[in-house]
């Protein structure tokens, strides 16, 4: 026992990451159709223990400073264990993770969202189509979206990207839906693919002046040597393909269909994939590159015009959907740019130590805490959506109506999700939009007072979804409906609660989680 324990915490870093990726093993050596239970513990125990060990790392890294876990790695180097979670400070030649307050941040919220989903889909896709391949490829979309956030490595950062975007085209698309999901599966496919393309090009031209990968390292060299054209050209080609794999406007056309035509829990952790795709433009931007190696003020006024556009748009394509998910679909367009907002902010005064101490690391720290918040509250929407169509069957507003009364459990939810997004107090979105409201405005008021517009229509979007699905006479063609299994209730219920005790608590949050992960970004 103390050996395996000693192995655990030895190697948690690569255990979050190879978990699951066994796991997608695993579960295809059991056959579905004679062992569908079988198979379903080891789907769930896989994604378990790799949320266990994500969530184990990053406890380590707010606790104790980054930590890095070197592959392959001698037992040895400078005094001490260098498979650790200590700092690497040996030469950077070795595929290593590297895992700082950000970093651990994400796999926070990947781990909790990535679980509840898991849960949820143990009831959900039972006996669906796809089900064969739906279990290993949500494994493989899990371990790369840990990867991603984890790595400290550039190239390793795209292997990880083209994990996911391969799982997250085929999870997209595993439906047999008239051949909407295979449309939106290849659309995600194609996306991701130029996306994928860019970003490598961008490596490799990084490569080829600087010898190196490592991201640490190469920032010291573009930093200590001036920025080149090359530098310039590889920060355009990692930068754009990221933001448009996160669903910003006017790269977000892919968002919609396929978060809307994927499997309920696939939507709800897509979101993450997205995630992990801006928190990768953010360490390109600030760890990567930043001040004063590009004309950050340049860059971020580039960026909150893109984050006013997202808003804007997402918000308003919303507003006129009548199929539930696609409505969500076109809000997580808008979230997103909410998220890109703070960013921006930080990285237009990321030169001016002043304005960076005034406002700009309290706009990063605002970005984070909305990236975590819309994580839980639009997974909560997605899954309780899910639920609504799982029983009736109907995707369109139209034909719902008076289900409150035969699913209290999943309306409860649902209106938690929907208070949280609109941002109304005391719900988790309204302190991270707090956040960016008074952090923004310093820099921008007519960015902030866009801000809170789009919010009033994200609330007058969610007050015709809740009444047009819970409210108002019961239908008769529902009246059979009824609540959901307590395999699905239980992880909407568990991110309710999430949503609310943030939100009760978010000096806590702030002080603890976001603050530190802002300063890991902008030091």
């Amino acid at each position: 026992m103390n050996t395996l324990l000693a192995f655990w915490s030895l190697h948690t870093p690569a255990l979050a990451v190879a978990l699951p990726l066994l796991g997608a093993m695993l579960v295809m050596l059991v056959p579905a159709e004679r062992f569908p239970q079988l198979r379903g513990i080891v789907f769930f125990l896989a994604a378990a223990l790799g949320a266990f060990a994500a969530i184990n790392v990053a406890g380590q890294a707010l606790a104790d400073g980054a930590c890095t876990y070197v592959f392959g790695a001698g037992p040895r180097i400078g005094g001490g264990p260098e498979a650790t979670c200590t700092t690497f400070s040996g030469v950077p030649i070795r595929i290593y993770f590297h895992i700082d307050a950000a970093g651990a941040l994400m796999l926070l919220v990947a781990a909790i969202t990535s679980t509840a989903a898991a849960l949820y889909a143990l009831r959900s896709e039972e006996g669906s189509s796809g089900l064969t391949a739906f279990q290993p490829l949500y494994l493989l979309l899990v371990a790369g979206v840990y990867g991603m956030v984890a790595t400290g490595d550039a190239f390793n950062f795209f292997v990880f990207l083209e994990i996911t975007s391969l799982a997250g085209a085929a999870l997209a698309a595993c439906r047999i839906d008239r051949g909407l999901a295979a449309e939106a599966g290849l659309k995600y496919a194609a996306i991701s693919s130029l996306g994928g393309l860019s970003y490598l090009v961008g490596v490799g031209l990084l490569l080829a002046r600087h010898d190196l990968l490592n991201i640490a390292a190469l920032s010291q060299a573009i930093q200590g040597g001036g920025p080149s054209a090359t530098d310039y050209a590889a920060l355009g080609l990692m930068a754009l393909p990221l933001a448009m794999k996160a669903g910003t406007v006017p790269m977000h056309q892919w968002t919609p269909d396929t978060y809307s035509r994927a499997p309920h829990p696939v939507s709800a952790f897509l979101l993450i994939s997205s995630q992990a795709s801006l928190f990768g433009l953010f360490r390109v931007a600030f760890t990567l590159f930043g001040a004063p190696v590009v004309s950050t003020t340049s860059l971020g006024a580039f960026l909150a015009v893109l984050a006013a556009l997202s808003m804007f748009v997402g918000v308003t394509m919303a507003i006129p959907q009548h199929d539930v998910k696609r409505l969500i679909s076109h809000h997580a367009v808008s979230q997103t740019g909410y998220m890109l907002l703070g960013a921006s902010v930080a990285l237009a005064v990321l030169g001016d130590a002043e304005k960076t101490a005034a406002f700009g690391r309290d706009a990063l720290a605002g970005s984070l805490f909305h990236m975590m918040n819309y994580a839980i509250y639009n997974g909560l929407l997605f899954l309780a959506a899910g639920a609504v169509v799982w029983r009736t069957g109907k995707r369109n507003l139209d034909d719902m109506g008076g289900l409150g009364r035969a699913m209290p459990v999943t309306m409860l939810c649902f209106g938690i999700g929907a208070l949280a997004i609109a941002g109304i107090p005391p719900m988790s979105g309204f302190a991270s939009k707090w956040v960016l409201y008074e952090s923004v405005f310093r820099y921008s008021p007519l960015l902030a007072i866009v801000a809170m517009v789009v919010s009033l229509l994200t609330l007058a979007s969610f007050v015709k979804v809740f009444q047009a699905m819970f409210l108002g006479p019961a239908r008769k063609h529902l009246s059979e409906v009824k609540e959901v299994p307590l395999a699905m209730a239980f992880p909407m219920l568990l991110l309710a609660l999430a949503t609310i005790a943030i939100g009760l608590f978010p000096d806590v949050v702030m002080q603890r989680l976001l603050l530190p992960a802002a300063d890991a970004l902008l030091k």
